[in-house]
């Protein structure tokens, strides 16, 4: 109650701290008279002005005044649009690394060419990043018109792009592309051989469009790229062999979680089984270096005792084929990840198809954090805004309305069932209909779409189903919802990014209907001024009708998501009207449970047909709504937290990887590494502080001949007195270093420090790959510590930092062993590439179900344009056969074997190069 006074009397700290920035868009107005009165060329001048300032040591926040105020001038000229104080608010709050909420319809596209263009002067690359690429490019196309106009280059990233297309995008002062095609990027990027293949430039600022759907909803699951595994098939098929004889008193099932764990007993039994076949490297199953065993073992257990035939899978054409639970359909193509799938291949006998490994991931909070200053804009995010500050630091401000908001949201009916809630909804939709009214109808799913279709034909109502996978003609069919009569139904994400304006949208007409008709010709502007005077009357009979309604079929689990769809109306102070229709099999509703006070009130209270709506109701949705979003969060920061241990070992191997790809000679890391791994031979031989009768001198001889392929009078060394250790190391490194100054006198210098370089590289993306198999392993398993009172996520910590250190020192052994022991012949270097494009496949996998989840953030999913390939899917007129037969490559120095840059997944030498 006092809050609510102080409130009143004082304004909130938003208000109060938008009240601040109107200092600063005064200072912009005032600029306004002295800009407009520029000519074209005083006013494209300006950016070069503004570069000479930056340069003279002036700060961004200096010229934020005059930039601003230029842009604006500028937007007048070439867009025809003028930005209003409420779109400056925003465009510094970008600016300032903070989130604009601004509602639907208030222009959040133009509002980012502001913090675009002021941040994009000093030359470091701005990143624009969409929800889909429809919209990157659209943005690209419309607002680069304004950008270029003023001095600025601008880059689009979308799918089939080949590596020099990328890299000139990205070398753009402005550059726009989707969350996943900037994330893959990255990735890909620290999977190259050389410092020029690289396309991403140093991280600088990024605008986050739609910032709610990027960095909440789609942030559970992280980006992984994703190769072939080791042939295991014979790890596979002993587990199996050691599973199949087990007694039921060895392990404890949990039908309803579909786990299964071995009993204490089971435990020891199991270990002594698996050490006979010599599956195991230590004696204790539950040892770090047995965590891959116990992953395999855990996904046998579950095949062969959890998994039934003919129920859960068929064997079809000696193939494991699934089989839906809830449709009992056949799901050809679908394979259970981590290694459970290949566990029921080898319970059935049929042929075992690998594995895909991790080869690089990444969460979407850990990539976007490594941008020094990230903004974002959204209708909605003031729900999330704990989250948001949470995890990116990120401050969310409300920016107020252009027009005060005349929307009507209606309280919420609630009926007995669906059947009932759908009738209602079709006879509501066709009162309105039928007085002209446009509705929207926001939807949770495809099947409830298509089912309230069904009614709606039943009542002859003419409409729209959009299921939000097809962006382009989405975003024509959403930009004409708001015409008279007109009845669009749409999963709630759909159609993101396009305003529905009332009575229609004079650009989306004039290019579906005038498409066929020459810009020059004199019929089009006749056709165009038909077109606005037709767009005119029709929104003042919709105005009439009480502007756009938009109905509900249930409430989502997040606010956030009904929110986005009650914005669609109301757009600009236009009238509207909202209301959500529920019944008690709503998946929400269910939270509460069929014995709870709501849903016996329900039952006893309501005749078949008849609605009920109240406050008490409403709130009580809301509370099941803040529940689900806080178990949501947790499930988030769960992910961020065990990919936080990861994103550590990350940076440290990706800066590793740069600085080798920079350095001209490796040769001083290569010989520490060879010190540090004769000093660690001889340590675990000759432990400090131990006498020299205890030490391992058989154990250090093999050694020094398995990594050092050297035999050296060890024993003689021992005989003499005094000996120490040390001695035995300096000894060892001085006939190491002879051997290897030896190697390369008959070597060609160059040659020989590209070779070093190669080996160092190749080996620590095979050691890092392996160690990522072997962290995907720990994270299935660790959680089990839990039964121990032990926290996963520290143990996570633990176990992780000692992996990584045994990475490193085997890193160290590995390159020295190839280095010692290789025969050195010398050929020309060839640039080293990416493997073929095939061996690759990029996707968005839940690490918790362990399904593909590549949602682009409208509702689509298993998009192939976004995540089928590693560098762009092939480009159909540029590629063997072809009709390109232009080399456009031939003047680059390319690896005959390396991929060729035109994406079409071939070597060099196979495609562009074979002229």
């Amino acid at each position: 109650m006092l809050n609510t006074v102080l409130k009143s009397v004082f304004g909130s700290s938003n208000d109060r701290y938008v009240k601040s920035i109107g200092k600063v868009v005064n200072q912009i107005n005032a600029l306004e008279p002295q800009i407009q009165a520029l000519s074209d060329d005083e006013l494209k001048a300006q950016t070069d002005k503004f570069r000479r300032q930056l340069d003279d040591g002036a700060s961004l926040d200096d010229i934020l005044p005059e930039a601003f105020a230029t842009i604006r001038e500028a937007s007048v000229r070439v867009l025809g649009m003028r930005h209003f104080d409420v779109q400056m608010v925003g465009g510094i709050v970008l600016h300032r690394g903070e989130i604009a909420e601004m509602r639907t319809g208030e222009g959040k596209t133009l509002v980012a060419t502001l913090a675009t263009y002021l941040n994009a002067i000093e030359g470091k690359g701005v990143h624009v990043v969409t929800v889909n690429d429809y919209l990157a490019r659209r943005d690209a196309e419309w607002m680069g018109q304004l950008h270029n106009w003023l001095g600025l280059s601008v880059g689009v990233i979308v799918p089939n792009l080949n590596e020099f297309e990328r890299r000139e995008a990205y070398n753009a002062d402005i550059t726009y592309g989707t969350n996943n095609e900037f994330g893959f990027d990255y990735l890909r990027d620290n999977m190259k051989h050389e410092r020029r293949q690289m396309v991403q430039r140093p991280f600088n600022f990024a605008i986050v469009d739609e910032v709610d759907s990027i960095l909440i909803d789609e942030a559970r699951t992280p980006l992984i790229i994703s190769g072939p595994t080791e042939d295991k098939q014979d790890l596979y098929i002993a587990i199996d062999e050691v599973v199949k004889t087990i007694p039921e008193e060895w392990y404890e099932k949990d039908e309803k979680a579909r786990s299964i764990q071995l009993t204490e007993d089971g435990t020891e039994e199991i270990e002594k089984l698996l050490l006979e076949k010599g599956l195991l490297e230590t004696q204790n199953l539950y040892d770090v270096e047995n965590t891959q065993v116990v992953h395999h073992l855990d996904q046998a257990l579950r095949a062969v005792h959890m998994f039934k035939r003919d129920t859960d899978y068929i064997v079809k054409d000696n193939k494991v084929v699934i089989i839906d639970e809830f449709t009992g359909r056949m799901m050809d193509g679908r394979r259970w990840s981590n290694g459970l799938h290949q566990a029921v291949e080898a319970k059935e006998g049929v042929p075992i198809e690998p594995e895909n490994q991790t080869l690089a991931s990444i969460t979407f909070q850990n990539y976007f954090r490594m941008y020094p200053k990230l903004s974002g804009m959204t209708g909605t995010a003031a729900t999330e805004a704990a989250e948001f500050w949470d995890i990116y630091k990120m401050n969310v401000v409300e920016i107020p309305t252009n027009v005060p908001v005349q929307r009507i949201d209606e309280e919420d009916e609630f009926y007995k069932n669906t059947l009932d809630k759908f009738a209602a909804i079709a006879k509501a939709i066709k009162e309105k209909n039928e007085i002209g009214q446009p509705v929207l109808v926001g939807t949770v799913s495809i099947e409830k779409s298509e089912l309230l279709s069904q009614f709606l034909e039943k009542e002859g109502v003419k409409h729209e189903v959009l299921n939000a996978r097809q962006h382009e003609r989405e975003a024509h069919i959403v930009a004409q919802a708001g015409r008279l009569g007109a009845v669009t139904i749409a999963t709630n994400m759909a159609g993101r990014g396009t305003d529905i304006q009332l009575g229609g949208n004079v650009e989306f007409r004039i290019g579906d209907e005038l498409a066929d008709i020459a810009d020059d010709d004199p019929k089009k502007q006749l056709e165009i001024d038909r077109i606005k005077a037709e767009v005119a009357a029709e929104k003042q009979q919709v105005l009439e009708a009480g502007g756009l309604f938009v109905l509900g079929t249930e409430r989502h689990e997040s606010r956030r998501i009904d929110n986005q769809l009650r914005g669609r109306s109301g757009r600009q102070g236009d009238p509207g009207l909202s209301r959500f229709y529920l019944c008690l099999e709503d998946d929400l509703l269910r939270i509460f449970g069929p014995d709870t006070l709501f849903a016996k009130m329900m039952n006893s209270n309501l005749a078949d047909g008849e609605a009920i709506g109240s406050k008490w109701l409403s709130k009580a949705i809301e509370t099941a709504q803040k529940k689900v979003e806080a178990r949501n969060y947790d499930v988030r920061k769960h992910v961020v937290q065990f990919d936080d241990v990861m994103n550590d070992q990350r940076k440290v191997i990706y800066e590793q990887r740069g600085e080798i790809m920079e350095a001209d000679r490796v040769d001083d890391v290569v010989v520490d590494m060879r010190h540090d791994t004769i000093n660690s031979i001889v340590a675990d031989a000759c432990p400090p502080g131990s006498y020299p009768e205890q030490w391992d001198i058989e154990g250090l001889k093999e050694r020094v001949q398995d990594v050092l392929g050297m035999t050296p009078p060890i024993d003689s060394w021992i005989e003499e007195d005094h000996v120490e250790p040390e001695l035995i190391e300096e000894r060892l490194r001085q006939e190491s270093d002879a051997i290897m100054e030896r190697k390369m006198a008959g070597a060609d210098a160059a040659d020989w420090r590209q070779a070093e370089k190669g080996i160092l590289l190749e080996r620590l993306d095979h050691h890092w790959k392996e160690h990522l198999a072997t962290l995907d392993a720990l994270r299935q398993v660790v959680n089990l510590r839990a039964y121990a009172q032990k926290q996963p996520i520290n143990e996570y910590k633990q176990e992780a930092f000692g992996l990584f250190e045994r990475l490193l020192d085997t890193l160290r052994e590995d390159v020295t062993r190839i280095l010692m022991l290789a025969e050195i012949r010398m050929q020309p270097v060839q640039s080293q590439g990416l493997p073929d494009l095939p061996d690759f496949l990029t996707g968005h996998i839940d690490p918790l179900t362990g399904l593909e989840n590549s949602n682009d953030g409208d509702g689509s999913m298993d998009r192939p344009e976004l995540f089928g390939s590693l560098a762009g899917s092939p480009r159909a007129a540029v590629g063997p056969g072809g009709s390109d037969t232009h080399n456009p490559y031939a003047d680059m120095e390319i690896s005959r074997n390396a991929p060729c840059p035109c994406g079409s997944g071939n070597k060099y030498k196979h495609c562009h190069g074979a002229a």
